[in-house]
């Protein structure tokens, strides 16, 4: 199940960031992203240490990183020198079962929705305007990506995610949609896990920093 959840993770990412298409290569995908801290990213959907050998010989720019879903400190004896197992950078591979909960927004915040081109965005403003919360996702048919969920500082623990939450999968179950997958960030773990996702793996990000 994992292999197909990172995959689909990658597709929906891809969508959702604007990237070009994943590129099949035979240890996995490769995403074209063109930042600074970040080139590319090779996403493999097992964690086999063959795949990753082969993916780390197939780099030679500075910046490019390699996702493989395992724990960064189970795949660091696989690395050569000059790359690393980000802690820091690493997360967690949740879906879970979408479903209906219609949720209202908290007093004193009003809510919007768009979609452009695939992608479905929910915003939250505060009676001033000003943008308190925010989340979107990837629409791929049965399945959606959730990305970018964000509580401003000066709006958290007043149930803003969590209705952004809920809004996406709403609108996503409205769309045919039955699965949903992200990649989380431990703050966002939690978060997400009171909302009946389901941890699946560790997502370990391997950057190459050759000084």
């Amino acid at each position: 199940m994992i292999p197909e959840l990172v995959r689909t993770w990658v597709a929906g990412w891809a969508v959702s960031r604007r990237t070009p298409q994943p590129m099949e290569l035979p240890w996995g995908l490769y995403l074209d992203i063109g930042k600074p801290a970040q080139l590319g990213r090779h996403v493999l959907p097992e964690a086999e240490e063959s795949a990753v050998r082969a993916a780390v010989e197939a780099v030679a720019v500075p910046h490019t990183w390699i996702t493989v879903p395992m724990e960064p400190g189970e795949v660091a004896p696989w690395l050569p020198g000059g790359w690393v197992a980000d802690e820091d950078e690493s997360g967690h591979l949740m879906a879970t079962e979408l479903r209906v909960t219609n949720p209202a927004v908290p007093e004193g915040y009003a809510a919007s929705e768009e979609v452009r081109d695939g992608v479905l965005y929910v915003q939250v403003h505060d009676a001033g305007g000003e943008l308190a919360a925010k989340g979107q996702l990837a629409l791929l048919g049965e399945a959606v990506v959730v990305d970018r969920v964000v509580t401003e500082t000066a709006h958290r623990r007043r149930g803003l995610g969590d209705f952004v939450m809920r809004t996406l999968a709403d609108r996503a179950v409205a769309r045919g949609a039955t699965l949903g997958v992200l990649g989380a960030t431990d703050e966002g773990r939690a978060l997400y896990e009171t909302l009946g996702w389901k941890r699946y793996s560790a997502l370990a990000d391997c950057i190459y920093r050759p000084w």
